[in-house]
């Protein structure tokens, strides 16, 4: 669909303003104020970059128009509730362009002029791309290129969801705005291609279409025909010139009122869109301004800003009329909200039970969950355990959604399934998502559920695959984000699939994330690899209570022996998880070796163990789950499990590195340090080495030489 311009005015914001301000507003919005508007969010770009002489003004300049006429005539948001849980969503991709973001954000009051000042420096509230700061407006972290509009489809999945369990009461757009990199990165086709076969009829995406990108030219690298892709996934798609307001108005009218499919709107724009250089001349649509401050991109900062109307003595000003403008635009997106909030006071009358579980969903409220009372098959694998929670939190836990990347019935997450169905365009009463062999798609996704609000999002595919994942698991670490990942088929016992599947390096990979820190002094990541099925519910448990981080749970693919319980009560044991590292089997007085590990490593362990007391040697065997919360238990309680000056033999199907921080510089680690091999299971533990044999045959050795 290609539209030109015919002019037409939202009276949306005005709908609640006395009447004698409806001539005035209509008077205002006239196309010098509106262009006025967009040229002042130009200005501020360029200069924020600029004095900071570091950032990215070209694309902020071009996509200034649309901003503008979204969030001053289409985007419903609460100017005095930030938190307001039905305002629509804005999620920015190309997080280069935060200076177009953080320009609007003070038209409408979440910024001010000395935060733009202070754009890209030591604690200023205006970092070079943008960081979740809902306070601000700022719905998401933004910068690696794909992630902000596929987080976007998540939370549009996430609407619907809520929708669906709550009404039409509850229904708001989701707008995403994507650049020519972000349609380029791989994840855009996982995320097209969902949200097309979704129906997500709610999510709305401009492309910011300007033929430039930070080296070369678009057609240095692509000929595709964007709109036929999008088409052939199932988007109604746009053609307007983006910096053409009366175009951009008429395709957010359309697309505001499409009840079938996602929206695509291709604007066509230019890059640094009213610059000129030294001599006076056009400096539009120049690769250089892309990446680098106008002026050192070869134009002229003066004369670009004067050109826009700005004024050389301040040119952080924000214009009059401007200013004028959105006083009456913010009054108007409040009487808005204020209609909108008592329409829900009176639901919540009609609707209290609903209403009661409404807030519950928000506010991240748990059901009542007896995990002592769950009953695990004995010996089984912990994605096996894994399946036993996930069929009871699907009858018990009503915002939970989960989601698997065309592995359901191997990474388990099946058990969930059984106990609801999957989303289909049009229907999504259930609350499971076939993602397809997306696996950045999916972990992306679930990010933008969670950010949404209101769910509590899990993925599962195998551990091997989380490398797919790695981008968006970072930005989740970043933004805190209570997200759950599944991730079975934990090591080499894979088997017969072979080094392509046998995961190796990933779990010092996923450690690290716990030794990192995130913003708030916090483990950036709780990842929890249990032993047996007692230690899988309770690392269930753990992740659910974890509100504040992702969480991971990496689960074999083999049965497991239950551990031993010297009290025979398992779930009472398993219950020290949540201390990270804990006592399994212990010995009278002080022991001759301790033995650690995770995961089915441990009941190795405990097998070697048994050799090792034929030799009178005094044992302590010890479950470490999770390094990251051991390393936040008080020194007292670490060095009562692991206490200085005791031989400590670590086991771990990983990298050897993985325990190293646990065994200490004196300590002993059997591990994997090559690929894998494709052979059944307990082939490759004899090969490998992970037999009670060997443990006894390691052991003795190492203590032989620790003395010395």
């Amino acid at each position: 669909m290609q539209l030109h311009s015919s002019v037409f005015y939202s009276r949306r914001l005005i709908l609640f303003l006395p009447p004698l301000l409806d001539l005035f507003i209509i008077l205002s919005m006239n196309t010098d104020v509106n262009l006025r508007a967009a040229d002042n969010i130009r200005i501020l770009s360029m200069s924020m970059v600029e004095k900071s002489k570091s950032g990215h003004p070209g694309g902020a300049m071009g996509g200034a128009d649309y901003i503008h006429i979204l969030f001053s005539e289409f985007l419903n948001f609460d100017p005095d509730d930030p938190a307001w849980i039905n305002r629509d969503r804005f999620f920015l991709d190309p997080g280069h362009m935060s200076p177009m973001l953080y320009s609007i954000l003070t038209l409408t009051g979440r910024f001010s002029i000395d935060d733009l000042k202070q754009f890209r420096q030591w604690g200023s509230h205006t970092p070079g791309h943008p960081e979740i700061d809902l306070s601000r407006g700022i719905e998401n972290t933004s910068g690696p290129l794909g992630q902000g509009h596929t987080m976007a489809v998540g939370a549009a999945i996430a609407e619907r969801f809520l929708a669906s369990r709550f009404g039409e009461l509850f229904a708001h757009k989701t707008y995403a705005f994507i650049s020519d990199g972000g349609i380029q990165e791989e994840i855009s086709q996982g995320a097209g291609r969902l949200a097309g076969f979704l129906g997500l009829k709610n999510l709305i995406m401009f492309y910011d279409s300007n033929d430039i990108q930070l080296s070369t030219e678009t057609k240095s690298v692509t000929i595709e025909d964007t709109a036929m892709k999008y088409r052939s996934w199932g988007w109604n798609v746009i053609n307007i010139n983006g910096n053409d307001q009366d175009q951009i108005r008429n395709a957010l009218k359309l697309a505001t009122s499409e009840n079938d499919k996602p929206t695509l709107i291709i604007g066509k724009t230019i890059m640094g869109k009213g610059l000129l250089d030294n001599d006076g001349k056009s400096f539009e649509r120049k690769t250089s301004t892309h990446g680098m401050p106008v002026s050192e991109a070869g134009g002229s900062f003066e004369k670009s800003l004067i050109n826009l109307g700005g004024n050389m003595d301040d040119p952080f000003m924000i214009f009059e009329d401007v200013r004028d403008l959105y006083k009456i635009i913010l009054s108007g997106k409040s009487g808005n909200a204020a209609e909108w909030k008592k329409r829900k006071a009176d639901w919540a009358s009609a609707n209290p039970e609903l209403d009661k579980k409404l807030h519950a969903f928000y506010a991240g409220n748990l059901p009542e969950i007896d995990y002592k009372a769950i009953q695990q098959k004995e010996g089984s694998a912990t994605r096996a355990a894994s399946a036993a929670m996930l069929s009871l939190f699907a009858t018990k836990i009503e915002n939970m959604i989960v989601a698997s990347a065309d592995l359901a019935n191997s990474d388990k997450t099946d058990g969930f399934l059984k106990n609801t169905h999957p989303f289909t365009k049009g229907d999504f009463t259930g609350a499971f998502l076939h993602a397809g062999v997306s696996e950045l798609t999916m972990a992306a996704i679930i990010n933008g559920m969670a950010i949404h609000g209101g769910i509590i999002p899990a993925c599962g595919t195998f551990f091997v695959f989380s490398d797919y994942m790695k981008p968006a698991v970072r930005l989740a670490c970043l933004m805190r984000l209570p997200v759950k990942y599944i991730w079975t088929h934990d090591a080499f016992r894979v088997g017969e699939d072979g080094p392509t599947h046998q995961p190796v390096e990933q779990e010092a990979q996923l450690r690290l994330m716990e030794h990192l820190k995130n913003h708030h002094g916090e483990n950036s990541m709780v990842v929890l690899r249990p032993a047996d099925a007692a230690e899988t519910t309770v690392a269930w448990k753990l992740a659910l209570e974890n509100k504040n981080t992702p969480t991971a749970l990496i689960l074999s693919r083999q049965n497991i022996k239950d551990l031993p319980s010297e009290k025979n009560d398992r779930f009472a044991d398993a219950l020290q998880s949540d201390k990270g590292a804990y006592i399994v089997a212990d010995c009278h007085g002080k022991p001759d070796i301790i033995l650690i590990a995770s995961g089915s490593e441990v009941s190795t362990l405990i097998e070697g163990a048994t050799l090792l007391r034929k030799d009178n040697l005094k044992v302590r065997i010890i479950s470490a789950p999770s390094e990251g919360l051991f390393r936040n238990q008080t020194e007292e309680y670490r060095k009562s499990v692991i206490p200085d000056n005791i031989p400590v033999f670590g086991l771990t199907a990983g990298l050897s590195v993985t325990l190293q921080g646990l065994v200490g510089p004196r300590g002993s680690i059997w591990g994997m340090n090559s690929f894998g091999y494709s052979a059944p299971y307990k082939v490759l533990d004899e090969k490998f080495g992970f037999t009670a044999e060997n443990v006894y045959k390691l052991v003795t050795a190492y203590l032989k030489t620790y003395s010395k």
